[in-house]
């Protein structure tokens, strides 16, 4: 069967680097994440990902952020069937089926016209799961997305093209969309945003790259009064460090004695409102 996909402007470009990342993982003998969906729709479309210089150490951080996304998605909608999935920019990821959803919940994938068309050809559809082909920047796009239950909000890779004035505009109309939840994104820090702009691997993302990148991860607790830190997931103190081959674990394992360390690298951050 042969895919024509759209032409991905370099935005919606840069959803391949996650995608070929996730992918690489599930090639490796023991994977983190096992995203069998990822390698597919790589070896479906044939995209060459040699292009994109991904590390073998950013395939593996890739992933692992990526799990712990799962993990809170899968956690909060455990204790709370009956609430909302959401996930921003969700280029071709199939979170919604890693998870354990309960079958009372609606999951819904955000990301640009040609991405979702792009989705909708290479990811079979589920019950109760959802494309909103939508510009997250635009306020209308929440109009498609119910109002009166808790939600469960997760972006994976997303806040590097904003400058937080504009991502703090999307939260807080998130937030006053729900009545309750949880908002969930890996950060950068001013080192990380700094680094990009040499890192070979970064290459793919450098010219689109619009985040001031934080540090303290409190900041967007001053975006609205709602929004309450619940954990700094510093990655490199997590117990799947365990898994990575030798050399990255024990350069995690170093890393992971110093917070300012940490916080230079992967670092998820979960907050409620």
């Amino acid at each position: 069967m042969t895919i024509a996909l759209p032409e991905f402007n370099q935005l919606e470009d840069s959803l391949w680097l996650t995608l070929c990342g996730r992918a690489l993982d599930n090639r490796r003998d023991h994977p983190l994440l096992g995203d069998e969906r990822a390698d597919e729709i790589v070896r479906t479309v044939d995209y060459d990902y040699r292009k994109l210089k991904i590390a073998a150490s950013s395939a593996i951080y890739i992933a692992h952020r990526a799990l712990k996304l799962d993990q809170i998605a899968q956690d909060f909608l455990t204790r709370h069937p009956d609430a909302i999935g959401l996930d921003l920019g969700a280029g071709l990821d199939s979170r919604a089926s890693r998870i354990d959803r309960p079958p009372t919940a609606d999951w819904y994938d955000v990301d640009f016209p040609d991405v979702v068309s792009a989705r909708q050809q290479l990811i079979p559809a589920q019950e109760r799961v959802h494309n909103v082909a939508a510009d997250i920047s635009d306020p209308g796009w929440l109009n498609a997305v119910p109002s009166d239950l808790p939600a469960v909000v997760v972006a994976d890779g997303l806040l590097a093209f904003f400058p937080l004035t504009e991502w703090s505009a999307i939260l807080n109309r998130i937030i006053d969309h729900f009545p309750s939840g949880e908002i969930a994104f890996n950060a950068y820090s001013t080192f990380a945003v700094k680094a990009a702009k040499i890192y070979p691997g970064a290459k793919a993302v450098r010219a689109i790259m619009r985040s001031e990148g934080f540090d303290d991860p409190r900041t967007p607790e001053s975006w609205n009064p709602k929004l309450k830190l619940v954990k700094e997931i510093l990655l490199t103190r997590e117990p799947e460090v365990e898994q990575f081959p030798a050399g990255l674990r024990w350069a995690n394992r170093l890393s992971a004695h110093s917070e300012s360390l940490s916080r230079r690298g992967n670092v998820v951050l979960r907050y409620r409102f």
